[in-house]
């Protein structure tokens, strides 16, 4: 057992001869019973394996304007929690931190290390897909079409609501949402571009990692 596992194993105050599930964060879990706990670890005798994929029915794919530290984890924690599959995140004209190289790679290792966590906590046996953050060009670059549901988060008047984009909850979903102070309008242009449609949360204005988290809410 990893010492992340066992540290949350220790937390809940679990004791040898306990059951727990284990899950590998590729879907299903296996039943397991702890053997041994120590200063030195967890040890555990894993058994059956069930393929029981506890995840959310629409695969969404979230592109996010990259909030600034702490948001961003936050953003991470809560989409894993939602049944989000995969998150992009994206650096756009106005996202204040700005990301390259080995600065990025670590950080794509924290938010993994946050999405797992989150699994753990709320009972989802599948780790979202964590990409390393992309420039806007590199992203609109890797774009391809395809019949899938996208949307953009716009703060554009005169703009449909998004769950009038769809007349029964979609199977893939990919969701586009800027950053603090939201995507400049040619990044909206471009976006639409390749087949992304325009949508508004409402009336109010919602901070970047809020947005995102409102409509996997709806999702769930």
């Amino acid at each position: 057992m990893s010492d992340e596992a066992a540290r949350h194993v220790q937390v809940l105050r679990m004791q040898p001869g306990m059951s727990l599930d284990l899950f590998n964060g590729l879907g299903g879990y296996f039943d397991a019973m702890i053997d041994v706990m120590d200063k030195q670890g967890v040890s555990v005798q894993v058994m059956s394996f069930h393929p029981a994929d506890h995840t959310v029915h629409c695969h969404t794919h979230l592109v996010i304007g990259m909030p600034a530290n702490e948001r961003m984890d936050w953003l991470v924690e809560k989409a894993t929690e939602l049944g989000v599959s995969q998150i992009t995140p994206v650096m756009t004209q106005r996202t204040v931190l700005k990301l390259q190289g080995e600065r990025a790679a670590k950080r794509q290792v924290h938010w993994m290390g946050i999405a797992q966590s989150a699994c753990a906590q709320s009972g989802r046996n599948r780790v979202p897909l964590i990409d390393a953050p992309l420039t806007w060009s590199e992203w609109l670059g890797r774009q391809q079409a395809d019949s899938n549901l996208r949307v953009l988060l716009s703060l554009a008047h005169d703009i449909p609501g998004w769950r009038e984009l769809w007349l029964a909850p979609p199977s893939h979903l990919t969701l586009l949402s800027g950053p603090e102070g939201g995507l400049t309008p040619q990044e909206e242009a471009q976006a639409v571009a390749i087949g992304f449609k325009a949508a508004s949360l409402g009336s109010m204005t919602l901070r970047a990692e809020t947005a995102a988290i409102a409509v996997l809410a709806q999702l769930l």
